[in-house]
């Protein structure tokens, strides 16, 4: 039985007049009122929940809820869905081997199945999860974030590197298949450093005139430090005008600094949702794409939605997402706060301060919430401060759980008392709680961050249940 071809099984130029990219982007969405879009999502969120009630897992997801069809008829009802996050995704795995009951393949025949793309995550978190992604929604994804690029100011026959990982997980493929698809930029697609070797990155960046590079932060800024121990010197013999990527709560001074005042820019996603914000050239913020993306944003504890301005779960509905793999209320986990006002595009998006911490990977120090992931940002202002470091989360013998921040440092460790002291009171001052500082040498953190085989650094090592 015949079936179509990956680009038969859906209408590419149908999507892109849906999730405009470029100047049509400012076209459609410039001056569009709040209620205008609203109405947009409405109507892609009833075809999303139509074929959500078609899989197995959200049949029993909102079944258990005791959600019946009649009880969502718009937006407005969302709030009834159960939110879920990747244990209910990994226990579906566990029941329904191997790659569980919530991507709508369940009992295809062989020759019904569409063509599909399958990935999993980094397995930062734990045991990778499978992801798998149909046409339609996979480009649409690759879309997303090539408008993200060209918003940015992605130039006209840029040369990209990327430092993303490829294998079996998702980032590497799909930022690929977004510049070479969606731009018209030249993309070297370098790996992380265990697929091309720092030293060979940073002579690829040389030979071909690299001007952009995209992955996570704590990398590309090593490779900084690898051009310069090679006697090349960053943003003038490689000449990086433009870095994107990941940058969390990290230095983006020191970043930009690295790489010879490379103008940085962030934006955020998981492996399940896809490109979910992004700078724009103003850097005021992450502009949410709430054309394709529901964002809400929800108490850790209570799953209620939270004051706009205060920080929150950001729980993802993905409205494009209508053929593998629905998404919705998904909880990334992932903590970021709403930026309140107008932008200057009159854009009807609302904003988001990126990445600012998880949620499960929270310590509570005497009832208040620390995010590891945020402490980057905190020490930032020290001159000495690498931008490396790691928690150390312990509990003594009354149970009293404590934690210690290793910090590394330029200056020689000989003078560490007084730079433990700066970085104990700037912590207390911004945390407003005293944590345990220890000085060690640039390069000393990296065998428990594991910075050098990783894409994503370790922050935190909980040793509080072992």
């Amino acid at each position: 039985m015949p079936y179509p071809s990956y680009f038969e099984s859906f209408d590419v130029q149908q999507a892109l007049a849906d999730y405009p990219l470029g100047d049509a982007f400012l076209e459609r969405y410039q001056g569009m009122s709040r209620e205008q879009l609203r109405e947009l999502q409405n109507q892609r969120f009833l075809k999303l929940m139509a074929r959500g009630w078609e899989i197995p897992f959200y049949q029993r997801l909102w079944g258990d809820a005791g959600i019946k069809r009649e009880d969502i008829q718009s937006l407005d009802d969302i709030e009834k869905l159960p939110v879920f996050s990747k244990s209910d995704i990994m226990q579906s795995v566990e029941k329904f081997p191997p790659i569980g009951d919530f991507s709508g393949l369940e009992g295809l025949a062989p020759e019904e199945r569409p063509p599909v793309v399958f990935h999993t995550t980094s397995g930062t978190t734990g045991r990778p999860q499978p992801i798998i992604f149909g046409p339609r929604g996979r480009e649409i994804q690759a879309m997303l974030v090539a408008r993200s690029y060209r918003f940015m100011g992605l130039k006209p026959g840029a040369t990209v590197q990327s430092t993303y990982g490829h294998g079996m997980i998702n980032g590497g493929h799909y930022i690929r298949e977004a510049v070479t698809r969606y731009t018209n930029a030249l993309f070297l697609s370098s790996g992380t450093g265990l697929e091309t070797r720092s030293a060979q990155q940073v002579q690829l960046m040389q030979d071909f005139g690299v001007n952009v590079l995209v992955g996570f932060a704590d990398y590309i800024k090593k490779l900084a430090s690898v051009a310069k121990d090679q006697g090349i010197q960053p943003g003038k013999d490689i000449p990086v005008d433009m870095i994107i990527g990941h940058l969390g709560q990290e230095t983006r001074a020191a970043l930009s600094e690295a790489w010879g005042g490379a103008k940085l820019y962030d934006w955020y996603g998981v492996a399940d949702t896809g490109c979910v914000a992004a700078e724009g050239p103003d850097q005021g913020g992450l502009y949410v794409w709430e054309d394709a993306q529901y964002l809400e944003l929800l108490d850790v504890d209570s799953d209620q939605p939270v004051t706009p301005g205060d920080t929150g779960n950001m729980v993802v509905t993905c409205l494009y997402k209508d053929d593998i793999y629905p998404v919705i209320r998904f909880n990334t986990c992932d903590i970021t706060s709403e930026i309140v006002g107008e932008n200057p595009f009159q854009l009807p998006f609302r904003r988001i301060r990126g990445f600012l911490g998880r949620s499960d990977n929270m310590v509570k120090l005497r009832g208040i919430n620390v995010y590891p992931h945020g402490i980057g940002g905190m020490l930032a202002e020290l001159s000495s401060f690498t931008g490396e470091y790691v928690c150390i989360a312990e509990r003594d013998d009354s149970g009293r759980e404590t934690l210690t921040v290793m910090v590394e440092v330029s200056d020689p460790v000989a003078g560490h008392p007084a730079i433990a002291d700066q970085c104990a009171a700037l912590l207390k001052l911004k945390l407003g709680l005293e944590v345990g500082v220890e000085i060690v040498s640039a390069g000393e953190t990296a065998r428990w961050t594991e910075i050098d085989r990783r894409q994503k650094p370790l922050r935190l090592l909980d040793r509080r249940f072992g």
